[in-house]
């Protein structure tokens, strides 16, 4: 079985949990290739680095708005199988998703559709006996979710512990760590969360003082037992119409992408990829391309698409604007009719400018006439999306499902956008965004291919016809 580190909020101390955990079961089975297989709900690409990084697995997000139920289940099994332990990272608090109806997309939501336990983080800071009216309304508040544990997050003092202790003593809810105040790590973060793993000079000490925390601080006679991993068979995953999709798997079928080659952004500007995206390329008999618009001159040789993810461009936009002659190169292949794909910051690279935080302009690829302008207000939420126009991953009309965080915006906005946009379970109105220009699909909505596979067929489609 594994277990679900949840949060009764956002900010108690999900993540340093997590990979304290991760980094202890690491250091524990030294000889083992695969110790621990991690996950995370949600839409979140940065904690996963950090639990690949400690696992050397790649960590694999649950997220059911994004995919599906089904295939949640499906990835849940298959990456899980080869592993002593599973551990799964929660998002925000316990029960907080998608809606405010219901638990959709929440950990909670997670934890019930595998049956997996859950293991509470409280914030004890300011507060001794009301943690057992805390403990207990999140244990009572949905009967079918089971928190086999608590941890005790910033604990004061042997005589505060003493009081928590007594407190929760008569809910019977096991005590499976306790962190002291002075025990928090400090991980640099940002304007989007954490600062990514390639940026960190320090992330190996960092990485020790988890394992050290991890080991010092958690029972490992209770938590172990909760962790061995499940052995289910692995279902066959269901796309949101009820048709059998494909899951990602590591030894490829040849299927419509058979060798074509496609250059991938992957450098300290471009990091935000799902592993299960990269896993269904291969999957699909592409070959995957990784080249720096950082530090490399030219574009890969012989390849016949571009896939521009996520990530800091904005961070990295001075050493971006200096290569000039990859910008030249990204805009005259994507001029001579070359498919590519842009979500978020590979919009921003794609535009003529991104405008930073301190007003600095800087020169991009300038496909689309308009400027990536930084500010304060952060974009964030789940979109459908709906095609108003054909792309290389879309007809018109085409629903799909996504996610949209960032903190920059368009000076200009297409007077043909790509998309018009619905929130989950909203009546808010959103603004139309995307670009579609020669054959290029670009958005700040990022997007899960996982129950959505007929996207990248279109894609790869339209790469094998196009060069």
């Amino acid at each position: 079985m594994a277990i679900i580190i949840a949060g009764e909020r956002s900010g108690v101390g999900k993540t340093t949990v997590t990979l304290a955990l991760l980094a202890a079961m690491k250091a524990r089975s030294p000889s083992v290739k695969s110790p621990v297989q991690s996950f995370k709900v949600g839409p979140d690409y940065i904690d996963p680095m950090f639990h690949s990084y400690i696992t050397g697995l790649p960590c694999r997000n649950l997220d059911p708005v994004l995919t599906s139920e089904s295939y949640i289940k499906s990835c849940f099994a298959k990456h899980s199988q080869n592993a002593e332990y599973a551990l799964i990272e929660g998002v925000m608090g316990l029960f907080d998703g998608a809606t405010g109806k219901d638990d959709t997309a929440s950990t909670a939501h997670i934890a019930r559709l595998l049956n997996i336990p859950v293991i509470l983080i409280l914030n004890c800071a300011s507060t001794s006996r009301s943690i057992a009216a805390i403990a207990h309304g999140y244990r009572t508040f949905d009967p079918r979710i089971h928190i086999a544990g608590v941890v005790l997050n910033r604990v004061g003092s042997n005589r505060h512990l003493e009081l928590l202790t007594q407190a929760l003593e008569p809910l019977n809810l096991p005590i499976v760590g306790v962190l002291r105040r002075q025990d928090n790590i400090s991980i640099p973060d940002r304007h989007l969360g954490l600062v990514p793993t390639a940026e960190m000079s320090d992330l190996d000490g960092i990485i020790e003082r988890l394992a050290h925390l991890g080991e010092t601080c958690f029972d490992w006679e209770k938590l172990l037992p909760l962790m061995e991993s499940p052995h289910p068979p692995t279902p066959s995953p269901m796309g949101r119409g009820g048709e059998e999709i494909l899951l990602p798997s590591p030894h490829g079928r040849g299927a419509g992408g058979e060798g074509l080659r496609i250059a991938i952004a992957q450098d300290k500007a471009f990091s935000f990829y799902y592993a299960d995206n990269l896993d269904l390329f291969r999957e699909m008999g592409a070959e995957l391309i990784p080249w720096s618009p950082i530090s490399d001159r030219t574009l890969p040789e012989n390849i016949q698409g571009l896939y521009f993810g996520g990530g800091f461009p904005e961070v990295f936009a001075n050493e971006l604007a200096e290569n000039k002659t990859a910008r030249e190169s990204v805009h005259n292949v994507i001029k001579s009719g070359i498919p590519t794909y842009a979500e978020c910051g590979g919009l921003m690279y794609l535009c003529d400018r991104i405008v930073d935080f301190q007003e600095q302009s800087f020169p991009m690829v300038n496909i689309f006439p308009t400027a990536a302008k930084m500010g304060k207000r952060l974009t964030l939420g789940y979109r459908q999306a709906i095609a108003l126009q054909d792309s290389p991953l879309m007809k018109k009309g085409d629903r799909i499902w996504g996610h949209e965080f960032h903190r920059s915006s368009l000076t200009e906005i297409c007077d043909q956008p790509l998309y018009s946009l619905q929130g989950y379970d909203s009546h808010l109105q959103y603004p139309s965004e995307g670009w579609q220009k020669y054959q290029v699909h670009a958005a700040y909505t990022h997007l899960h291919f996982g129950s959505q596979t007929h996207l990248l067929d279109s894609f790869l489609s339209r790469c094998s016809h196009s060069y």
